[in-house]
């Protein structure tokens, strides 16, 4: 994989718009306990990943628009296994053919109350996943914009750089303070990404409640799909 080598800065918090990629259909596919059971590597995959309890299924189901699709649960660490969601979607209007691809819902790093050799385990089996799953195409790290940077998020993305993985970082839960707290906790995560990122990672500011940032994260995924299928 290549690393990104672009910065997108979305300035403020938008009004939602209607995503220009439709989600014609999203399913439950298949829980894997590690990368060598994954289904086949035969359509382009996304991933989600971010400490626990940062509201990841909420934001999974707002991109789908169904609430029951990924399991919400208030206790942190709930999700330990690596699931696959089969998604079909198409340009909205536009007549463009069907695409099929996977979205990825990974377990949560951070505040688990679990053994230690769980979470070892967790964490091999994340780092498998992410080093070797060979049609993975971008990854979509969610960070709260309630919180000041966060230690345990700059170290993952640093691991992330190393890897030369692509990422998107997705700030969540911008509905739960007001807009300059959220403009500020962003600036302060790329100025301390900045020390070590020549490049920084595109963000994308979201709420789950109110439907902010769907469209581009949709728009996104249909933009590396297209570049994928050429």
């Amino acid at each position: 994989m290549h690393s990104l080598t672009c910065s997108r800065v979305l300035g403020g918090i938008l009004s939602y718009i209607a995503a220009t990629l439709k989600i014609k259909k999203a399913i439950y596919l298949l829980s894997s306990p590690d990368f060598g059971k994954c289904p086949p590597p035969d359509r382009p995959e996304f991933a989600f990943i971010g400490r626990s309890n940062v509201g990841k299924s909420s934001l999974i189901n707002m991109l789908c628009q169904n609430e029951k699709l990924a399991k919400i649960s208030n206790t942190p660490g709930k999700t330990q296994m690596i699931n696959h969601f089969e998604v079909t979607s198409a340009p909205d209007g536009s007549g463009g053919r069907e695409r099929k691809w996977y979205l990825v819902d990974l377990p949560g790093y951070g505040f688990a109350k679990v053994s230690q050799s769980s979470r070892r385990r967790w964490e091999q089996m994340i780092e498998n996943y992410l080093r070797k799953r060979e049609n993975l195409l971008q990854v979509f790290v969610l960070v709260d914009s309630r919180h000041t940077p966060q230690k345990i998020d700059l170290e993952f993305l640093e691991k992330m750089k190393h890897w030369e993985i692509p990422v998107t970082l997705v700030f969540t839960k911008t509905d739960k303070v007001n807009q300059a707290t959220v403009s500020r906790h962003i600036s302060l995560m790329l100025e301390s990404l900045r020390k070590t990122h020549p490049f920084l990672p595109r963000h994308i500011v979201t709420s789950s409640e109110k439907g902010l940032g769907r469209d581009k994260i949709l728009d996104l995924i249909e933009e590396i799909n297209q570049d994928h299928g050429q």
